[in-house]
This record gives structure tokens, C-alpha cells and sequence, in this order.
């Protein structure tokens, strides 16, 4: 055991009236919802490189937090990953998520980077053996070294392409060995900052190539995981390859990998893209690339990903409405990546901010549950669509021209009434559930 989260009690249930911070209100993971467990339905984990890899920057200044893992060997890694441990334990979090830059020091050279990883991947396999918190998902960084300013799979220079290759497949491998139910390509850097030195067409095929390459490793090892992509807008790149869902959609559509990866969702980037968290999830879900979820929040001042933990009750509440409609989750879940703000310092922040989204969440599922259970939402929406069930209407998608909708237009004197939407009717509906 470390010293670092001393004095600070393993977080039980203790029900909306608790008066101590360090206590779960909302979020009790035996409890019954929809005929599986809390637990079960949310699936937490904590995302590694913002709890225990980040240093309290932002993009006008430096370090804030002292941390005693901060620095480039083994044995600080060490030392982390008992300190992260510690805190799955507290929290009672079933997951976690990590990059591998995240986990080891980075290496002179790639082999000496591979041999640290698979160090502390064997570090993990040890503590895990006697844990409860398993692995959601893995991923590489392919984005914060300098030799990925211009890309990974996208990046002009061959060397650089077949360096992340390399790299991913290290990290497939770290996964598939630590039981990881998903592993998720982020491409950070997969974008371009002006045309005048950018070929899209060539960077697009480079990109499917690689995803590609990916997946087929992935079924090589026999890898029973989940390939998730997860899209992002802009931030630091003009524009992103994957951009927001329907994006990624298109890209797999366009490579043959639509049946083969699904997305993991983020909040921030939602906004980013335009888009609210549910509008992607539902979208995802529609598509049939539904896999995962990364909750945060933006600051709505700022302007950029801010990454804050969950507080905002009906955008989360329709987050897990779209997913409990959806079925829930297979082999995805709630990863937290979100980070305290630089000037909060202590050991106990961390462990406070995870309390307070993981009852923000938590309260959120229990909303979307009693909103599917009334049923009044759904009751509405399918009213509003009620013209589309005869058998008729049905023609109109299946059998009819534009020459048929004229001459039932003139025969039958159709005259269209605009009906209401009743949009502020149902923003009441989801208020009295919140």
C-alpha cells in the first residue's frame, strides 16, 4: 500500500440522505434497475491518463499537480499503478482504460518502449489477479510524440506509418493479454492543418489501410474484443477524418468494416462536432456501430474539450436513455475521461470527482429507466409517425414514383395540415423525471 490516499475512506452506498462527501447517494451497484445490476448497466471505469498521466497543464501553462510517480522509469510506473489500483479500490470501479504512453516510460527506442510496456502490462496482469477492476479497453498514443506532429496513419512519411503499426500492434497485444473487452483507435492526430500540403484522397486510403490492418491482426491473435473507433472534431487538427459518427460511418462503409468496428462516443467531442451526446449515440446506435461511451462535459463558455466530469443531469439522463433503447451495452461502458481542474490538488479531489459522476451517472440511468417505464415519450413519438403504418404509406418507401405521389396528390385532393411537434410538451415530460 502507498500513502497517497491516507485517511480517505473506501466509498460505500449510503442513500440520498448521506452527510459525508465520501459516500455514494445515487450510485449503488447491487441495485435492481431494468432486471440486471447497477453495476452491471453502467459499467465504470476510470481513464488513466487524465486520473494518473496528466500534470495539471493547459494550453497556457504548465504542471500544477506533484504527484510522486512523475518521471520516466519503471519503478515510478510502478508506484503509479499502485497508486491507480488503489483508487479502483475505493471506488469499487469494475474498469479501467489506459495509452501505453500512459502506463510506461517512453523508451530510447521502440524496443525498449515495447519492453516497458509489456513490464507493466505484466505489473497489471499481477495486481489484477487479486482485484476486482478489469480492463475495458487499451489504446495507443499516437498523437502527443513529436514524430506524429503530421499523423499517425495518415502522416506523409512511410517510417512514421509503420512506427504506429508497430505500435498498435504492441498495444493489441498488451490488451488482448490483460482479458481488455475493447480496443479503441482514437486518431488525435488524423486530420490536416491546411490543404496547401495535404492530399485527402491518398491520407483517406492510408487510414482505411490501416484500420484495416488493425482488424485483421485483432482476428489473427484471436482477439474477442470489441475494435472501437472513437471520433473526434477538430482540436488540435483543422479538420479530422473522424470527425463525429456519421463520419466514421461513411469511412467504414467506404472500407468493408462497417461489421467490424463500432464507435466509443465522447460528450465533449459531440459538442465539438455540433451535435448533443444523444444525437451521436442515437445515431450510432442506429447504424448498428453503437460500442462504448467516454463521459465528460465541455465548458460551454470555453469553447474547446474542456473534459469535466459529468453535473449535468437531463444531458446525461438522455445519454442512457438512447443507450438503455439501444439494449445497453455489450462489451462497452462509462469510461470517465474527464480530469480535475488544474487548481484542484489534493488526493481527495480525485477521488470526490469520480464520487460525484458516478452519481451523476448513476441518477441518470435511474431518469432514462423511469422515463422508458412510463412509456409517454415513446407513446408520442410513435402518435407522431401513426401516418406511416397503413399499408399505403408503407408503398410511398417501398413500390412509389414521383409520378405516383403526383396522381394521389390530384385524385385523392391531398391537402396537407401541419401538425404539432409539441417540442415544449416533452421538455416538461423530461423535467418531472429528473
Amino acid at each position: 500500500m502507498t500513502d497517497f490516499f491516507n485517511g480517505i475512506p473506501t466509498i460505500k452506498y449510503e442513500g440520498p440522505e448521506a452527510t459525508s462527501e465520501f459516500a455514494f447517494r445515487h450510485y449503488n451497484p447491487d441495485e435492481m434497475v431494468m432486471g440486471k445490476r447497477m453495476e452491471d448497466h453502467l459499467r465504470f471505469a476510470v481513464a488513466y491518463w487524465h486520473s494518473f498521466a496528466w500534470e495539471g497543464g493547459d494550453p497556457f501553462g504548465g504542471r500544477t499537480f506533484d504527484r510522486p510517480w512523475f518521471g520516466d522509469t519503471l519503478e515510478l510506473a510502478k508506484l503509479k499503478a499502485d497508486v491507480a489500483f488503489e483508487l479502483f479500490a475505493l471506488l469499487g470501479q469494475p474498469y479501467f482504460c489506459f495509452h501505453d504512453a500512459d502506463v510506461r516510460p517512453e523508451g530510447a527506442t521502440f524496443a525498449e518502449s515495447k519492453y516497458n510496456l509489456e513490464t507493466i502490462v505484466d505489473y497489471f496482469g499481477e495486481k489484477m489477479e487479486t482485484s476486482n477492476t478489469r480492463l475495458l479497453w487499451g489504446t495507443a498514443n499516437l498523437f502527443t510524440h513529436r514524430r506524429y506532429m503530421s499523423g499517425a496513419a495518415t502522416n506523409p512519411d512511410p517510417d512514421v506509418f509503420a512506427y504506429a503499426g508497430a505500435t498498435v500492434k504492441s498495444c493489441i497485444d498488451a490488451t488482448s493479454k490483460l482479458g481488455g473487452e475493447n480496443y479503441v483507435l482514437w486518431g488525435g492526430r488524423e486530420g490536416y492543418e491546411t490543404l496547401l500540403n495535404t492530399d485527402l484522397a491518398r491520407e483517406r486510403q492510408q487510414a482505411g489501410r490501416f484500420l484495416t490492418m488493425a482488424v485483421e491482426y485483432a482476428h489473427k491473435i484471436g482477439f474477442k474484443g470489441t475494435i472501437l473507433i472513437e471520433p473526434k472534431p477538430q482540436e488540435p487538427s483543422k479538420h479530422q477524418y473522424d470527425y463525429d459518427v456519421a463520419t466514421v460511418y461513411g469511412f467504414l462503409k467506404d472500407f468493408g468494416l462497417e461489421n467490424e468496428v463500432k464507435v466509443n462516443i465522447e460528450q465533449g467531442h459531440a459538442i465539438l462536432a455540433g451535435h448533443s451526446f444523444e444525437h451521436e449515440i442515437a445515431l450510432a446506435a442506429s447504424l448498428g456501430i453503437f460500442g462504448s461511451i467516454d463521459m465528460n462535459r465541455n465548458d460551454y463558455q470555453s469553447g474547446w474539450d474542456t473534459d469535466q466530469f459529468p453535473n449535468n443531469g437531463p444531458e446525461v439522463a438522455l445519454a442512457y436513455y438512447e443507450i438503455l433503447k439501444a439494449g445497453g451495452y455489450t462489451t462497452g461502458g462509462t469510461n470517465f475521461d474527464a480530469k480535475l481542474r488544474r487548481q484542484s490538488l489534493e488526493p481527495e479531489d480525485l477521488v470526490l470527482a469520480h464520487v460525484g459522476g458516478m452519481d451523476m451517472c448513476a441518477r441518470g440511468l435511474k431518469s432514462a429507466t423511469a422515463m422508458l417505464e412510463d412509456g409517454t415519450l415513446e407513446e408520442m413519438r410513435a402518435a407522431r409517425y401513426e401516418g406511416w403504418d397503413s399499408e399505403a404509406s408503407q408503398a410511398l418507401l417501398t413500390n412509389a414514383t414521383l409520378e405516383h405521389c403526383e396522381d394521389c396528390v390530384i385524385a385523392q385532393g391531398i391537402d396537407p395540415t401541419p401538425r404539432s411537434g409539441k417540442q415544449e410538451r416533452l421538455e416538461n415530460l423530461l423535467n418531472r423525471f429528473m
